[in-house]
């Protein structure tokens, strides 16, 4: 290769044409895309001397990133930050060499931080019906008026709402980007499937249980209620907000909170959790890695593997059980 000779160009260019591969070939979600940018841009500041142009990409080797990722520990980032960091760097390069724009990735020969393996707090089954079994509307605090019959009717509305969000989440394991995104034409209520657009765009079906089927019939006429009392609400989308918008990321996490603190002041739950739940009880009752896989949308099974380390002794026992070697 001593004879080829790479062209030169602008890191700016460079990451507008990177970010639009992963937009149209990647088909990487816009936090995703934006993360990117934003860990890519703050590198080509730390490489662009003030009042100077940024260094070329072919200038760029292991040492200057690795001065970097020094630079990010003398401000103070923690370690996951500056894996995640490093890790778009590596992806940014990787993509660098194959548009021939250098030769190697120099991101490549640094090392990431170690960082601990956390095994998430899992809630046992028995905790996990309790919860569910028994959410209901926050408390008022001291002091406060009563609630007109309106703010009731707009509570029992959205407790059922968020019902359904819950024994979805749980019942089927489904990412909250996934849950949000989720149109009434993607429910099978007679065959009790959810059709779902995971990462990367890509479709699967996903059961869903008794309860889930029940909450989701309590909340129909519930949505309804809030279709009919909006000016132009989102018709297609499964769960509106009180005022007829399609509900956000932000608000799932927040409600799954708020419900959670209700039922144990020490929890700090997060829509995860319940999708670890719903990974780790499946194995435990014996269900197969490979079909927890599917059901989970993961593209590998190691990353299925992280999500039930909580059962890594019912998965030897399953393994015990079945493999003709074991």
């Amino acid at each position: 290769m001593s004879g080829i000779t790479f062209p030169r160009c602008g890191m700016k260019q460079v990451l507008n044409n990177f970010i639009g591969c992963l937009t149209y070939e990647r088909n990487a979600s816009p936090r995703t895309i934006g993360e990117y940018r934003s860990d890519i841009e703050q590198f080509r500041a730390f490489i662009t001397p003030p009042g100077e142009s940024t260094l070329p990409l072919d200038r760029i080797d292991h040492k200057i990133v690795r001065e970097y990722v020094s630079a990010m520990y003398d401000r103070g980032l923690e370690k996951a930050s500056i894996a995640r960091k490093l890790a778009a760097l590596r992806t940014f390069f990787k993509y660098c060499v194959r548009e021939k724009l250098i030769k190697h990735n120099p991101a490549q020969l640094v090392k990431s931080p170690r960082l601990p393996k956390r095994v998430p707090r899992v809630l046992t089954a028995e905790e996990m019906n309790a919860f569910l079994d028994n959410l209901s509307t926050p408390p008022r605090r001291k002091g406060s008026r009563p609630p007109t019959q309106k703010q009731r009717e707009k509570e029992k509305i959205v407790l059922k709402r968020d019902r359904f969000i819950l024994e979805l989440l749980y019942g089927s394991g489904l990412r909250v980007s996934e849950l949000v995104g989720l149109n009434v034409s993607d429910i099978d209520g007679y065959g009790q499937m959810v059709r779902v657009l995971g990462k990367g765009q890509k479709e699967r079906m996903v059961p869903y249980g008794e309860k889930a089927k029940q909450a989701m019939e309590n909340y129909w006429s519930a949505r309804d209620q809030i279709l009919s009392a909006s000016r132009n609400p989102e018709t297609e989308a499964v769960f509106l907000s009180p005022g007829g918008r399609r509900l956000t990321t932000p608000a799932v996490r927040n409600l799954v909170k708020k419900y959670a603190r209700l039922c144990n002041v020490n929890w700090d739950l997060h829509p995860h959790s319940l999708r670890h739940a719903f990974a780790t009880h499946l194995l435990a009752d014996g269900a197969d890695l490979r079909a927890i896989q599917e059901l989970l949308g993961h593209a590998s099974l190691s990353t299925t593997q992280r999500y039930t380390q909580a059962s890594v002794e019912q998965l030897m026992a399953i393994y015990d059980k079945s493999h003709p070697h074991a």
